[in-house]
């Protein structure tokens, strides 16, 4: 089965004009998913002791005191805060949350469609348009509240998704890869940064390269990753490699995210009986988020038998 997941909330964080991180960007994602015929359900508000499983107390009551009655409050140089930012992000992490939930107790996939997004957002602080580490969140409630052993976090934005890595870098239970261009935002995500405990995978990527370099880096990593067996894959799914988008310079396609998405598919089809869920990270160029959100979401809602 196949679940989306989003919420009207989700469009009330609202960013100044001419900001990347617009509300445009999830209209595009519901164009790009309206012809497919996948259920939708309503993201539930993250619990508090959610968001305490990746942040601390005093995160959480910083960013919920800086909610502004009108207008815009700016956290660093580009993440705002407007009026409906708090439920928008309460919107993210409850459905990443309830996406997981169903997900280990049914089967199936899901995929997360709210904004914003989450993974730059490291444990004490917010950044990159990021307030919470929305899918670092989720792995852990699936360790920690359904007793999963092997939890994989893969994530293929374009930027290094340097807040996951931050929240997750001493959780031995759960395997974190990311592929980004580099040299990039935020600086991080060099091949040396392993975690605590060998956990953690960064796939750099140069400028400029293509679909093959991304699946010349990924597939020995799949191939790993299913002798590993995960129980639960969650996908940090950002659409910003695509070569028409504006933040960076990956020269990425459709059939592109399409190929990767197949792949991590079929190691979950492999390890753990098909369990996805997917969350959106960035994705900034509106035709071209469409149409990768589509080919990535066909990809998650196909049957086995198809792929």
């Amino acid at each position: 089965m196949m679940r989306i997941y989003t919420h009207p909330d989700c469009l009330d964080h609202v960013t100044p004009p001419g900001h990347p991180e617009q509300v445009a960007r999830l209209r595009a994602v519901e164009h790009g998913l309206s012809g497919l015929p996948y259920p939708r359900l309503d993201c539930p508000l993250g619990a508090e002791a959610d968001l305490l499983r990746g942040h601390p107390q005093s995160h959480i009551d910083r960013i919920r005191q800086a909610i502004p009655d009108q207008g815009w409050a700016q956290v660093d140089g580009d993440t705002f805060l407007s009026p409906g930012s708090w439920n928008a992000a309460l919107r993210a992490v409850g459905g990443a949350c309830a996406a997981v939930d169903a997900v280990v107790a049914d089967g199936g996939r899901a995929f997360v469609a709210c904004r914003p997004p989450g993974h730059h957002a490291e444990r004490e602080t917010a950044m990159g348009f990021c307030l919470f580490g929305t899918v670092a969140i989720a792995a852990c409630r699936a360790v920690q509240v359904h007793g999963l052993s092997r939890v994989a976090v893969l994530d293929f934005d374009v930027h290094h998704g340097n807040g996951t890595q931050d929240l997750l870098w001493d959780q031995p239970n759960i395997r974190f890869v990311s592929s980004h261009q580099m040299p990039l935002y935020p600086g991080s995500g060099a091949a040396t940064e392993r975690g605590a405990h060998g956990q953690i995978t960064n796939l750099p990527l140069h400028s400029g390269s293509d679909g093959r370099a991304m699946w010349a880096a990924w597939e020995p990593v799949l191939v790993e990753l299913q002798a590993w067996r995960p129980e639960l894959i969650l996908i940090s799914a950002g659409f910003d490699a695509h070569r028409d988008d504006p933040l960076a310079g990956l020269n990425w396609v459709e059939a592109d995210f399409a190929c990767l998405t197949r792949a991590i598919c079929d190691v979950a089809d492999a390890t753990c009986a098909g369990r996805v869920v997917s969350c959106l990270e960035g994705g900034y160029d509106l035709p071209a988020l469409a149409a990768s959100v589509a080919a990535h979401v066909h990809e998650l809602g196909r049957p086995t038998d198809d792929r």
